[in-house]
């Protein structure tokens, strides 16, 4: 498809342009998606603020960033044409992890650790623009009754459903998320779903604790503003409290905040299982008191992309079992990234997920 389109088009940290520029041409692997809606997230406020290189060779752009994509098939590559499984104009989400199918990881099934991955958005152009391409192994068919706005959710979605499957939660299990970003509200709906008997949510925002307390949540606690109608000063004496002593059953840290990270081992009791999703900062260090940890006979877990996860995660919102709706609170058009960017970083409007619809 030969033609011009625009794109947000990264250079390096604060120089991103709004420009017109070539529409991807494609290999035969490829599929080109005009795309209908693109989710802005926390490694994309990363990369424009410096704070974290892009994984192309040289750490740098120009690159389209934007990895949590939808949209409609506008051309197909020769192998996706041959085979049949897409056709023009198929509603569809993409994995923006393009793992190569061959290295011996990928073989042994651990997609997600493929090291000759590409990544929209990443390492490659993403969807931060009217077109993007990906391979077509990459791409899911939305269900009639998945709008494009909750197909960009998918990617979150999907990470979220590997960290709850390894959180192994069973019936009646006192569970609590700490985080309640985006991605750890989906947690919780997910944890709740799953059959916990009762849902904890921590954080430091109401507006994000309301949230919670409308989609499942038994309890809300808010451990930093001590004006909060949620405010407990002592969250390990409540969890106590609430469990007769006997503490969390499972607990998911859906953050990288290094202080969130010393929670859970306060909070989870015997044969519990704690799973830590979000990222630290590269020089973060997880401090685990061996002694305790090792009598209550505690599982530590690690919660990495969203390997072989995306029909659950299509499943999760076209049966209703979860509500993504209610976590994108805010739109923009490709022209406002920038003044988009920096209002979900520091806030403005009490966001959630953004979406970005050309």
């Amino acid at each position: 498809m030969k033609g011009k389109m625009k794109a947000m088009v990264f250079y390096e940290p604060l120089n991103m342009k709004y420009e017109e520029v070539d529409i991807p041409e494609l290999g035969p692997d490829e599929v080109l998606i005009r795309i209908k809606a693109c989710g802005i997230c926390g490694s994309d406020i990363a990369y424009y603020w410096g704070m974290s290189p892009l994984e192309t060779d040289d750490g740098k752009g120009p690159l389209v960033l934007g990895h949590e994509c939808s949209g409609e098939i506008v051309e197909l590559g020769e192998l996706p044409k041959q085979l049949g499984i897409f056709k023009i104009g198929d509603r569809v989400a993409a994995d923006p992890v393009q793992y190569c199918n061959a290295c011996e990881i990928c073989k042994k099934g651990e997609v997600n650790l493929c090291e000759e991955k590409a990544v929209s958005g990443v390492s490659v152009d993403g969807g931060f623009a009217e077109y993007m391409k990906t391979k077509y192994t990459s791409l899911f068919k939305l269900p009639d009754n998945v709008t494009y706005e909750q197909g960009a959710f998918l990617e979150p979605l999907a990470d979220s459903v590997y960290a709850v499957k390894k959180l192994e939660v069973t019936l009646g299990d006192f569970c609590v998320v700490i985080g309640p970003g985006p991605i750890g509200l989906a947690q919780a709906q997910l944890i709740k779903a799953s059959g916990a008997g009762t849902l904890v949510v921590v954080g430091t925002r109401d507006y994000r604790l309301d949230v919670a307390k409308n989609n499942g949540a038994d309890h809300v606690f808010n451990i930093k503003d001590s004006t909060s109608k949620y405010y407990i000063s002592d969250l390990t004496q409540k969890i106590s409290e609430l469990t007769d002593g006997k503490m969390a059953d499972r607990v998911l840290v859906a953050n990288g905040n290094p202080e969130s990270m010393k929670i859970p081992f306060k909070i989870s009791g015997r044969r519990s299982v704690i799973v830590f999703f979000g990222l630290p900062g590269a020089d973060d260090m997880i401090e685990v008191p061996a002694l305790d940890t090792i009598f209550w006979d505690k599982t530590i877990k690690f919660s990495w992309l969203a390997p072989l996860t995306y029909p659950k995660a299509i499943n999760a919102i076209a049966t209703k079992l979860i509500d993504v709706d209610a976590l994108a609170n805010q739109k923009f058009k490709l022209e406002e990234l920038i003044p988009a960017l920096e209002k979900v970083k520091d806030r403005v409007g009490n966001p959630l997920k953004a979406l970005v619809v050309p």
